[in-house]
This record gives structure tokens, C-alpha cells and sequence, in this order.
């Protein structure tokens, strides 16, 4: 029977049934759409329980839920229309993170956690919506467990029924025998150091039944809840870490939601006839981010008269108005009489359309007599792709001289050739500098929840011809709260070469010289690239390298190499390298070891859109020896939506056992690159990126290097540029 035996319990249950009353008298068609929303975890659902339903394509939710038992932070992603996502933080207010107040003080005990949901089958008139789906996959097991649900809708209200396993199926309504175990004999214990996907114990254990309503109010903001619980929270982590049984007097949860227009939705309920849980969610969605530029106003297709040859000054000013207008930085002009070529790198458009039909009229409206235009797209002065405009059609295209004119009518998209004739103008800078801000974050550690470094990065470059660069980067560390690293050593006892755990001696240094490098850079053939370097390749190493890529034009796949021999730097000395390998022990630690000097490089291999099944992807699969000279494969795929904004995982496992590699079990990871130009009032190609990684660990840790030739080469096929404008 329901229990809501508390005023907040009889206040919510009374909301309800005034709400279907209503429902019931009122027309059926002047309903406001119901949207769904999220459970408590993260992820569309009712309350505990999760429903069929899924979020539109790109739906980005970021959300926190707060009871006296927990804290949940989440983020849900809509990376499919068939495929959430979900990354959540749990908090638990009773326990702390470990027994030793040296090591993590008083922070609370945190759970990291990953949700997925699959659809199956969308409604149709007669069969529900049908998905299967996963909570807290490869985590510790507070929250793990299997679900398979359909979703019906019935007018203003949308149903749901499900079987769950695991922590949905705790309350073992359907099978499984209760006095064997709190959780039926289901194995809860996990596999090497954590962090590994446990497939054995998966459907297995407790099963029960769950289900509900969500019922869409005529108040459009209000949408009501209620929720037959799968779970009975006897197995629950607080439950029997403490002894201390959850209060529950219900199976039955109710809830509301009240959202606030497209970008945000309150939450909140009474659960287990015991708590009230509140909850707030910010939404957007990656597919229909759109720029707010103030950008310079398109050239109008006026020529002058026609003239064989234009003034230096002319020359100039045109070579000016192509960085300006149309983003050809770095540019040099040229002419051979019939032929203007223009050679530069492009980047103020992801669109490379709008560029070149603003670099084509820029060029036509200076009455030169020429019979096409060729416009080289070049990365750090070197060749990518080279687009030829007919001058006669693109005036034909420009005018709609003819029904249906488009530019695509007036181009030609082929492999660089060699610039030919005078050059009239030049727009090239050998000197390069500025400034960039840096930030740094880290959530679910054991000294803090969450910590921070804000700083500057200031960048130098100097060109030597076109083929050498050379490079330097100095970062000055403004505030950060990193200085809370309890630990100089792993506490689990791994022993591998530090390669990346010492960060914490690195970030001591308020003025480190982060990047010291020369680099050159060159091409051979139609469709080989490659890169040499040598220096201070990034905070941590330091060495030479190369790589060498092979990348056809409008081909979805590239395969590259790279090779590097590197030492570790010492932290504390602008340019000192680490000469012993076992390191002194500090503050009462064990001694470590460190990167004497080994090489590292991999096989990669990029394949956009695999399959031709998941547009917007892109897969990149790396084989090869890591810093701290384990081998293994690197698989990294990242989805971009119709903004550009990317979304990318990404996962290696070495050779190194899990009780070697140390908790975590292999290293993995998150990160989103946000095109810059969502953000500024200019357009711009570039682009800024969070990245996120559970836990840094020292196995499957690649060399950061400076230059990446597949990004540089993006012309040849658009990934980073690539634009739905």
C-alpha cells in the first residue's frame, strides 16, 4: 500500500489529484506538450527510475539533486537520437572519502559513475517505446544496474513499465530470493582496481518490476510525477557500509517538475514515504547553438573596368582586404596574366564557402583581367588544398545570369600546385605573439571535490623561411587550489615510472616554461605530410620526435606515425632533466622512479563517419609504446554536432595488469572542444577545449606535442572546420 504519511507526502499526493482532475475536464488537444525530463540519477526518466523516453539529438543537461542521503552531479548527452549518456558524481553526506584524515580529511566519500541508454524501437500508434540501458557502468557498485522499459503515450500522460536488475531490481517482485542476500546473490565486488566494465555480474541477481506516470498539467510550465520503485534500498551503499538500514515506508515516489522556458527545470519529490528530494537541471542543445557575430559586411559583386595589371598600392589593398574581409591571413598574392593566385591560411570561417566567394569577389572587383582565381588554403605556410574559380562563371554565378547559378558551378577543388608568376603582395609576418587564459579543473578527488589552477599562457613564434618554426611558451599561474595534494607518491602502491602523477611538484612552479621547441615542417607527393622537432616539447618532457601522415584529398580515412625519444623534466628547474631514476622519498614517502629517457610514438589511424552508419564521428585507433613504456591501443571517438561544439571519449589499455596500472584499472577520459566563435562576436576558426579524466594515473599516457598534422591538414576533408552553416 501507498504510504504518505507526512505532510509533505499528503501535499504532493493532494497536487497530483488535483492535476488529473483537471486533466480529465479539460480538451485533450489544448494539452501543452509534455517534455520529459530527468530522474534523479541524470538521464530521462521519472524520479529513481528511468523511462524509454529519450531527449532530442545534441540535448545537453547539466543537474544536481540533493536528499539527506546523497548529492548527485550529472551530465546527460543526447549523443544519438538512440543514445544517452549520462556522467555523474555521487556525494555521500555520512561517509568520508577514506579512514585516513591525512590523506583525504574530511571530504566526503565520491562515487564516479557512467549511465548509458539505448533505444530499441520508437512508438508507433500501437507498440510503446522500447530501450534498454546500463547505470554506473564499470564503477564500484553503489548504483549498478541493467533495465529494459517501455513508454506509451496516452494523451497528456506518458506511462512506463520496466524490469530492473541490480539497483533497480533490489525490491525483487518478480524473482530472486531475498533471504539468500540483500541482493540476491548478485555479485557487488569489482574487478581489478575498478573502472573496469564488470559484463559477468550484469542482469544478474534481484529482478522486479517498476514503473510509473508523468503527466503533463495544463499549466504548461508543471509537469507531475509518480513512480512505482524498483529498488527497497536494503543493498543500498549507505545501508551496508554503516549497518544502518534507509528509512523506507513506500514503494511509491511522486514528484514535479517545473521548468523555466528551454534552458533550466526544477525537481521536487518525496520519496520511499521517508525524504524529500529537490533537484535543478540546465539544459541546452549542441545542434542548435548558433554564432552572434558582428562581422564585417559581405563584399557586393562590383567590378571596375577591366585592366590588364593593377598599382602595388591596389596590390596591396587587395592583399589587406583578403586577411580582413575574407580571412586570408599570412597571405601572398600573385599573378601570371591570366592566373591571380592567393595563398594563406584561412582562419576567420569554418564555412571555407563564405571565404572563398568573399576572397573570389574581392578579387573580381578589381577589374584585373584575369581568367581565374586560385586560392591555396595553406597550415603554417604549407599546402593543403587549392580551390580554382573560373572568372567568367563565377561573374555568371554572382550576376544569376542563369536559373539555378551556385558557386560549386564556377569551382574546381583539386591538389596544391606550385604557385606561379610575380608576386604582387605580401601580407606575411615572420613574428608572432600573444597571450591566452588557461583553465584547469578537476572534480572527484580524494583531497577535494573539486579543484582549480587559472593562469596565462603566453605564446611566441618565429618563422624561419617557410619550412622552420620556431616556438615558446611560458605559462604564469595566477590562483589555483592544487596545493591541497595530500600525496607525493600513489597511495596504492603502484610502482610505475611517475610520468603524470607528479603533476603536483609541476604545478608548484608559479612561472614554468611550459614549450621550447623548433619545428619543421614540410609535404612530399600529393598527399603526404610531415613534421621533425626537437626541444622542450611540453611541461613534463622533453626530447625529439617526428611524424609523418598520409591524408588523400576527400578521404575519410588518414594514417599517421609518429616517433619520439624523451626525458622527463625536473620539476622546480626551468630546463633541468631528471638524471636518476629512483627519486629520493619526501615527507616520510617511498622513493619513486621517473622517465630516464625512452621513446614513445604510435600508429594511428583517423576514420571519419565508420561505416558510413554515425555521421558526425570521427574514430581515431592508436597502437603503440606510452611514457611509462607500457604497449597497448588507444581508442578515441568524438561526435560533432550541427554547432561544431565536439564531444569526444576515449579509452587505453596497455599491457599493464590493473593491479599494475593502479585504481581505475586503464586510463579513459572525456573532453568537449567548443568552436571559439559560439563564444566571441567575431568569426574564427579556432577553437577551446574542456577535457575531463576520472583519475590520472601514469599507464597509457601519451607525449603532448605542440603540432598535430591531422589538425593542420583538416582542409583535406573537414573535421575541426567542418561546418553545417
Amino acid at each position: 500500500m501507498m504510504d504518505f504519511s507526512s505532510a509533505s507526502g499528503r501535499m504532493l499526493l493532494s497536487a497530483v489529484a488535483l492535476a488529473v482532475s483537471q486533466a480529465v475536464s479539460a480538451d485533450s488537444f489544448d494539452a501543452p506538450e509534455l517534455i520529459h525530463s530527468q530522474t534523479d540519477f541524470g538521464g530521462v526518466g521519472l524520479m529513481q527510475m528511468p523511462t524509454a523516453r529519450t531527449a532530442p539529438e545534441g540535448e545537453f543537461t547539466l543537474g544536481s539533486t540533493y536528499n539527506e542521503d546523497y548529492i548527485h552531479f550529472n551530465t546527460s548527452l543526447q549523443l544519438f537520437p538512440w543514445l544517452e549518456t549520462t556522467i555523474r558524481y555521487t556525494q555521500v553526506h555520512d561517509l568520508l572519502y577514506s579512514d585516513s584524515e591525512d590523506f583525504s580529511g574530511d571530504t566526503k566519500y565520491t562515487d564516479k559513475s557512467i549511465d548509458a541508454k539505448l533505444r530499441l524501437m520508437q512508438e508507433s500508434f500501437w507498440l510503446p517505446e522500447l530501450a534498454i540501458g546500463v547505470r554506473d557502468i564499470g564503477g564500484t557498485g553503489l548504483f549498478d544496474g541493467e533495465y529494459i522499459v517501455g513508454s506509451k503515450r496516452a494523451g497528456p500522460f506518458d506511462f512506463s513499465l520496466g524490469v530492473g536488475w541490480g539497483y533497480m531490481g533490489n525490491r525483487a517482485n518478480l524473482t530472486g530470493d531475498k533471504n539468500q542476500s540483500v541482493d540476491c546473490g548478485r555479485d557487488t565486488t569489482y574487478s581489478g582496481k575498478g573502472g573496469s566494465v564488470d559484463v559477468n555480474r550484469m542482469f544478474t541477481g534481484c529482478t522486479a518490476l517498476f514503473g510509473g506516470v508523468e503527466y503533463q498539467t495544463p499549466y504548461a510550465p508543471l509537469s507531475l510525477k509518480l513512480e512505482y520503485d524498483g529498488n527497497d534500498y536494503k543493498a543500498d551503499f549507505i545501508s551496508t557500509r554503516t549497518g544502518i538500514p534507509m528509512e523506507v515506508n513506500s514503494p511509491w515516489n511522486v514528484g514535479a517538475v517545473y521548468r523555466f522556458g528551454d534552458w533550466g527545470s526544477a525537481r521536487l519529490a518525496y520519496e520511499r514515504g521517508a525524504v524529500i528530494t529537490a533537484g535543478l537541471s540546465l539544459h541546452t542543445n549542441f545542434n542548435q547553438v548558433s554564432p552572434f557575430w558582428l562581422d564585417d559586411e559581405a563584399p557586393s559583386y562590383r567590378p571596375t573596368a577591366k585592366q590588364a595589371d593593377l598599382s602595388d598600392d591596389q596590390w596591396q589593398a587587395l592583399s589587406h582586404q583578403l586577411a580582413s574581409v575574407a580571412g586570408y591571413q599570412d597571405n601572398q598574392v600573385h599573378f601570371d596574366g591570366d592566373t591571380v593566385t592567393v595563398a594563406g591560411t584561412q582562419s576567420k570561417y569554418r564555412n571555407q564557402d563564405t571565404a572563398q566567394m568573399r576572397a573570389a569577389t574581392l578579387i573580381a572587383n578589381t577589374g584585373i583581367d584575369a581568367k581565374q582565381y586560385r586560392i591555396i588554403d595553406q597550415a603554417e605556410r604549407q599546402p593543403i588544398t587549392e580551390t580554382v574559380i573560373d572568372a567568367n562563371t563565377y561573374a555568371a554565378v554572382a550576376t544569376n545570369s542563369y536559373v539555378g547559378a551556385n558557386p560549386d558551378d564556377a569551382r574546381t577543388r583539386q591538389q596544391p600546385q606550385p604557385t606561379s608568376g610575380t608576386e604582387k603582395a605580401n601580407q606575411r609576418d615572420n613574428l608572432d605573439a600573444g597571450l591566452a587564459p588557461v583553465f584547469v579543473q578537476s572534480f572527484g578527488g580524494s583531497e577535494d571535490f573539486y579543484m582549480y589552477s587559472l593562469g596565462v599562457t603566453g605564446n611566441a613564434a618565429a618563422r624561419l623561411g617557410d619550412h622552420f618554426i620556431a616556438s615558446s611558451s611560458v605559462y604564469v599561474n595566477i590562483a589555483d587550489t592544487y596545493d591541497k595534494f595530500k600525496y607525493t607518491v600513489p597511495p596504492d602502491g603502484t610502482d610505475l615510472k611517475r610520468v603524470r602523477t607528479l603533476n603536483r611538484q609541476y604545478l608548484e612552479d608559479t612561472v614554468r616554461v611550459t614549450n621550447v621547441q623548433l619545428t619543421y615542417l614540410d609535404h612530399f607527393g600529393d598527399n603526404w605530410y610531415t613534421q621533425t622537432y626537437g626541444g622542450y616539447l611540453e611541461t613534463m618532457f622533453a626530447g625529439v620526435g617526428g611524424e609523418v601522415l598520409y591524408r588523400p584529398m576527400d578521404s575519410q580515412f588518414a594514417i599517421g606515425l609518429d616517433a619520439n625519444y624523451v626525458k622527463q623534466r625536473e620539476p622546480g628547474s626551468a630546463f633541468g632533466l631528471f638524471k636518476n631514476e629512483y627519486q629520493p622519498a619526501e615527507n616520510g614517502n617511498r622513493r619513486f622512479r621517473v622517465q630516464t629517457g625512452t621513446t614513445t610514438g604510435h600508429a594511428t589511424l583517423y576514420w571519419q563517419n565508420p561505416l558510413g552508419l554515425f555521421n558526425g564521428t570521427l574514430a581515431k585507433i592508436s597502437a603503440g609504446r606510452y611514457l611509462t613504456e607500457d604497449v597497448g591501443v588507444t581508442v578515441d571517438i568524438a561526435k560533432q554536432f550541427d554547432s561544431g561544439i565536439t564531444v569526444g571519449a576515449y579509452a587505453s589499455k596497455t599491457d599493464l595488469s590493473a593491479e599494475e596500472f593502479g585504481e581505475g584499472s586503464f586510463t579513459k577520459g572525456f573532453y568537449v572542444s567548443i568552436p571559439f566563435d559560439l563564444l566571441s562576436i567575431k568569426p574564427t576558426t579556432s577553437r577551446g577545449g574542456l577535457s575531463w579524466q576520472p583519475l590520472q594515473r601514469d599507464g597509457g599516457q601519451k607525449l603532448n606535442r605542440k603540432y598535430s598534422l591531422y589538425q593542420l591538414t583538416d582542409g583535406r576533408n573537414p573535421w575541426f572546420t567542418r561546418s553545417n552553416q
